[in-house]
C-alpha cells in the first residue's frame, strides 16, 4: 500500500543541557511575543481603520522588523512565518464559525505558559534531525542552540518533512512529520467484524463467524478522578503568581498528561489488534458534536436533567470515540483491509432487528433488543453490531438465511471480505 500523500507523526523527548534549555526558552518567548504582536496589529488595524491584515502582509512586516531589529534574527525566519501562519489559521477558523452561526471564539493573546511551542518547515532550514539505528533515538541540530539529544522511536522511518518543538510541563519534545516510502502492516487473519461503540462497554462486536467480541471501558477519568480533584484543590488554595502555585499547576498538568497517555496507549493497542485480526472492519458513523450537546437550554426554556447529561458527556468524551475511529481506520487501511462506515440515520442499527429488519425505537435505558414480530432477543449493542455487519457484507440490515441465498449474494463465511465485490459501497 503506497503512501504518496500519507504522512505520520513521531514524537521524541529532548534532553537539552542547562544552557540549551535557556536558549530554547528564549526562542519560545520570542515566538510568543511575535504571536501576540501580530494579533495586536490585526485588532488595532480593524478598530482604527476597519482594515483587515492578511498573512502575506504580516510576513512582509516581519521582513522589515528583522532588518531593523537584529535581535529578531536570532530565530529562524521560516519558523517565525509558521507562527504567523498559526495566527492566520485561528482567524480563518473564527470567521468560519461566525458564518456558520456557531460560538465564534475570537483568537486570544497567549501567555508564555499557554504557548505550546514553535514549528519549522523544510528539513535543513535552521534544523536537522539525525535518527539513530532503526530510527531509535537521534540528535536534533537547531540553529543557535546546538546539538540536542533525543530519545524515542519512530515506528517507521522515511523522509522528514517538518517538525514542531513542544514545551509541556517543563519538558521539551520534538514532533516530526515523516513521509514513509511505504506503509504496511501485517494481517494475521482474514475475518470480518462489525463494532458498536458505547460507554458502558467500549466496543461490542460480532465477527462473520458469529463470535461476539467485547472490549471493556477502562474509564480513565473515574480511575484518576480522586487524584486530579486533590491536585485541583491544591492549585485553588495557592496564591496566584506564587512559586508554590506554579509547582501545583505543574503537578496537575503532569497528572492529566499521564491520564491522556494511558488513554492513547490503550487505544493504539486495541485498534492495532483489531486491524491485524480482520480484513474488513465496519462501524456506524458517529456525530460526536451532537452526542455531547449540552442540555442546559436557554433562559426562557431551561433544559432538564442538566447534571446527568453533563456527566454522560464527560463519560462519552473520556472514551475518545473520534480518536478511536481515526486510529482504527488508518490501521485497517494500512493492512490492505476494508474500512466501512454505516450510514446511521439511514440504517438505524440500534433500532433495527438483525433477523427480520423490523424497526422499533428504543430508549437509552433499554439495553436488550427484543423483537416482537420474530421474537429475536439479544443484547442491544450486539444486535446493533450485527446489523452493521450484515450491511457491510450483504448490503442489507439482515443476512440471507439459507446456503442458496448466501451463494446468490456472492458471499461464503470462509471467503476473504477484501476479495469480494464491495456491495456495501453501493
Amino acid at each position: 500500500m503506497q503512501a504518496d500523500a500519507q504522512k505520520r507523526k513521531a514524537t521524541y523527548r529532548l534532553y537539552p543541557t542547562p544552557r540549551q534549555s535557556e536558549a530554547l526558552g528564549v526562542l519560545l518567548r520570542s515566538h510568543q511575543q511575535l504571536y501576540n504582536a501580530a494579533l495586536e496589529e490585526r485588532i488595532g488595524a480593524w478598530q482604527k481603520a476597519r482594515k483587515s491584515i492578511s498573512y502575506a502582509n504580516q510576513c512582509a512586516s516581519l521582513t522589515e522588523i528583522r532588518r531593523a531589529l537584529p535581535e529578531w534574527t536570532e530565530a529562524n525566519c521560516s519558523s517565525q512565518q509558521m507562527t504567523l501562519r498559526r495566527l492566520d489559521k485561528a482567524f480563518t477558523a473564527f470567521f468560519r464559525r461566525v458564518k456558520a452561526g456557531q460560538t465564534p471564539g475570537f483568537p486570544r493573546f497567549k501567555s508564555l505558559s499557554r504557548f505550546p511551542g514553535f514549528s519549522f518547515k523544510s528539513h535543513g532550514d535552521g534544523w536537522r534531525f539525525t535518527p539513530g539505528d532503526g530510527w531509535k533515538h537521534g540528535t536534533l541540530r537547531l540553529s543557535g542552540v546546538g546539538h540536542i539529544a533525543c530519545r524515542g522511536k519512530a515506528r517507521q522511518g522515511g523522509k522528514v518533512c517538518a517538525s514542531d518543538l513542544l514545551h509541556r510541563e517543563g519538558q521539551w519534545f520534538l514532533s516530526l512529520t515523516i513521509e514513509p516510502s511505504t506503509i504496511e502492516r501485517q494481517r494475521t487473519q482474514e475475518g470480518a467484524i462489525a463494532l458498536d461503540w458505547g460507554v458502558e462497554t467500549l466496543l461490542s462486536g460480532v465477527r462473520d463467524t458469529g463470535e461476539a467480541v467485547k472490549r471493556v471501558n477502562p474509564r480513565w477519568y473515574q480511575a484518576s478522578q480522586d487524584e486530579i480533584t486533590v491536585l485541583q484543590q491544591a492549585v485553588s488554595r495557592k496564591k496566584r503568581g506564587s512559586h508554590r502555585r506554579k509547582q501545583a499547576v505543574r503537578r496537575l498538568a503532569k497528572a492529566r498528561a499521564h491520564q491522556a497517555r494511558k488513554r492513547l496507549d490503550f487505544l493504539h493497542k486495541e485498534t492495532c489488534q483489531l486491524a491485524r485480526e480482520n480484513a474488513l472492519v465496519a462501524m456506524e458513523e458517529l456525530t460526536i458534536k451532537h452526542m455531547t450537546r449540552s442540555a442546559k437550554g436557554t433562559v426562557e426554556e431551561p433544559g432538564k436533567n442538566v447534571a446527568q447529561k453533563a456527566g454522560l458527556n464527560r463519560e462519552i468524551l473520556d472514551t475518545a470515540p473520534a480518536l478511536l475511529m481515526q486510529l482504527l481506520r488508518y490501521k485497517v487501511l494500512e493492512t490492505g483491509g476494508i474500512w466501512a462506515e454505516a450510514p446511521t440515520r439511514k440504517l438505524k442499527p440500534s433500532q433495527t432487528c438483525p433477523e427480520c429488519g423490523h424497526v422499533r425505537k428504543k430508549s437509552l435505558s433499554d439495553r436488550t433488543h427484543r423483537c416482537e414480530p420474530c421474537g429475536h432477543t439479544e443484547p442491544r449493542d450486539i444486535a446493533s453490531a450485527r446489523v452493521v455487519l450484515n450491511w457491510a457484507l450483504h448490503g442489507t440490515p439482515t443476512a440471507p438465511r439459507s446456503r442458496q441465498e448466501l451463494t446468490a449474494a456472492g458471499f461464503t463465511p470462509c471467503e476473504t471480505p477484501s476479495n469480494r465485490s464491495a456491495t456495501w459501497l453501493e
